[in-house]
């Protein structure tokens, strides 16, 4: 049989110095804190059922719409066809491509700017499409992965990342090959290191770097350094 427990100490008197705690640096009574933490707890488990409550339609009524998005109408050219699309202004470049037109080369990697896998080219200029916005670009040329060979005929760039075997995984090669293509156009692959360093805003996890610097020098040769 197990002993009775401890009976519970009696209240405090108001006034008992006891009664005070030091709480993140500010002095505040333990009466205080109890309550704060009585109202706290009794939110909490309260606050979910009062939501659901005012959610709920009342009889007769309806439960009152969401402000819908205004739909932007936007017409793109991409890898030289024109598109007339109506699209939620707030969609990313990238987004756009891949979800509406399902050109999919383009990959969504850190979705931060950070690792160049879903380089484009706007205007022959690279460009990180996750951190622009579609609209922005009314009357551009937008060039993808899927633009750059002309039918079967492959770009130059391409050739060489084959023949150099400048990928492993392959998902940063889109951009990589699309970032290259701006870098021989910018006449930034005079030598190794330029091509380093014109090409360090593509990050490729699997570590093919020499490869790709020498599908780039071959493109540059064959292409007599320009694109």
């Amino acid at each position: 049989m197990s002993e009775p427990s401890d009976p519970l100490p009696p209240p405090l008197p108001e006034g008992d110095p006891l009664d005070e705690l030091v709480l993140f640096e500010d002095l505040e009574t333990r009466r205080q804190f109890l309550k704060k933490v009585a109202g706290t707890s009794l939110a909490v488990t309260l606050g979910p059922h009062l939501i659901a409550l005012a959610s709920t339609p009342t009889p007769g009524g309806s439960e009152a719409p969401s402000a819908a998005t205004k739909m932007m109408s936007v017409q793109l050219k991409i890898n030289g066809r024109d598109y007339h699309l109506q699209i939620d202004p707030r969609t990313s470049l990238l987004d756009l491509l891949r979800e509406n037109l399902h050109l999919t080369g383009s990959k969504k990697g850190c979705d931060h700017g950070q690792c160049g896998a879903c380089t484009v080219l706007i205007n022959g200029r690279r460009v990180n499409s996750c951190l622009t916005l579609a609209v922005m670009h009314e009357g551009e040329e937008i060039t993808t992965i899927e633009g750059l060979a002309q039918g079967e005929q492959l770009h130059p760039v391409q050739e060489a990342f084959l023949e150099h075997d400048g990928f492993q995984c392959g998902y940063c090669t889109p951009g990589q090959i699309c970032s290259a293509v701006a870098c021989l156009k910018e006449g930034h692959a005079k030598d190794d290191a330029q091509i380093r360093e014109w090409m360090s805003g593509n990050l490729c996890r699997c570590g093919a770097y020499p490869n790709i610097v020498d599908a780039i020098k071959q493109a540059r040769d064959k292409m007599g350094g320009g694109a």
